[in-house]
């Protein structure tokens, strides 16, 4: 098989599983427990929050793990949301968001809370000048994210959490696909909360992490234990935990290289198709995720396209696999209105470092083939 939809998720990295593989055996204790054998596990989760932490150029103490993005997102807005008096406010969102952010936008909506959602232009970037224009008395949060999860393209975050500052109105970004991929430091961003996942960085599923800023004023997510310092109750994933500060160091160790690697990859599979003289636009904008490329092909259906490469061993995406189930026309694509002679035909192909020149000459091939017929 040639998997080249590393933006749905990725394979979990040998040093991960590694890392991981005592917190499954034989190093069993929970580490809220008070005798010594608990000691070693308390460790490594401390250890992994300090890894994590630095990675992103941040404190310990504003890490709290989750079971993912998509846990992260809704703890971020659910609960600056909750802490509004009478449940009234109003939050500031794009068109373009992954699901976890847009129905969580819609059930804050449903209880009271008003929701704007910003355009964006033809490849998905949110205007500062929009983002200004729209904050107003009563704003309590905006979230917008780091990377567009279809097209790659990545925003002007610090900007726009600068915006945000100018009327004291806090920002969170939903840094899921960024996390491992780009450089990302919570400080130069200036944001308030960031949510990422492990499994989109070649960590373990299930686990994720949610950044919340020192004075952070935020409610609790999941009560019970109190765990988290209270803040997120359960018994900690310890291997997943470990597993994930593993593979981001990985990451940050080959981010450089790696983001070389995939871009001529994806600049390769491009010279190819044009080659092939097949009909194109391309969505990623200029500043996008290394190897991401949203593609769109006139006259053709991007669910044919999938399911006709996959037989021939090939994977790549329709939309957001997190959204697989739905076969109409992507939010997403329907923001940066894509001609309409190719909207249909759009798909995603994202790289990883474990693709190769072979594989991306049989993606153009393979594609060439289908449009022959």
């Amino acid at each position: 098989m040639i998997y080249a939809d590393h933006a749905a998720t990725t394979r979990l990295s040998p040093k991960a599983l590694e890392a991981m593989r005592p917190w499954l055996e034989e190093e069993y204790a929970n580490p809220s427990t008070l005798y010594s054998f608990s000691r070693n596990a308390r460790r490594a989760v401390s250890e992994a929050r300090e890894k994590i932490a630095s990675a992103i150029g941040a404190n310990a103490d504003e890490i709290y793990f989750t079971s993912g993005g998509t846990e992260a997102d809704n703890w971020a807005l659910k609960s600056i949301a909750f802490r509004q008096p009478n449940q009234r406010g109003r939050i500031i969102t794009s068109a373009v968001e992954h699901h976890a952010i847009l129905n969580t936008c819609a059930f804050l909506e449903r209880i009271g809370f008003e929701v704007t959602y910003l355009p964006v232009d033809r490849h998905g970037i949110v205007s500062c000048k929009d983002l200004a224009d729209a904050l107003i008395k009563g704003t309590v949060l905006v979230s917008v994210m780091t990377a567009n999860n279809e097209l790659g393209t990545i925003e002007p975050i610090a900007e726009l959490a600068e915006a945000a500052r100018q009327y004291n109105v806090l920002f969170h970004t939903d840094a899921v696909q960024a996390v491992g991929h780009i450089p990302v430091n919570v400080e130069k961003l200036g944001v308030d909360l960031l949510s990422a996942s492990a499994h989109k960085f070649n960590g373990p599923k299930g686990i994720g992490f949610l950044y919340i800023r020192k004075g952070t004023a935020i409610e609790a997510f999941i009560h019970g234990g109190g765990q988290e310092k209270g803040m997120r109750s359960g018994t900690e994933n310890i291997a997943g935990i470990v597993g994930m500060a593993a593979a981001l160091e990985e990451h940050l160790e080959t981010m450089i290289e790696d983001a070389v690697q995939c871009e001529r990859l994806r600049a390769k599979l491009i010279d190819l198709l044009r080659k092939a003289g097949l009909d194109f636009v391309i969505n990623s904008g200029e500043s996008h995720i290394p190897g991401s490329l949203s593609i769109s092909f006139r006259g053709a259906e991007g669910e044919m396209l999938l399911h006709r490469l996959d037989l021939m061993g090939i994977a790549i995406a329709v939309g957001s696999a997190c959204n697989a189930k739905e076969t109409k026309l992507s939010h997403v694509i329907q923001a940066i209105q894509i001609p309409e002679e190719y909207r249909n035909g759009t798909v995603r192909i994202t790289l990883g470092a474990d693709n190769d020149d072979r594989q991306i000459e049989e993606i153009a091939s393979g594609l060439n083939r289908i449009f022959a017929r």
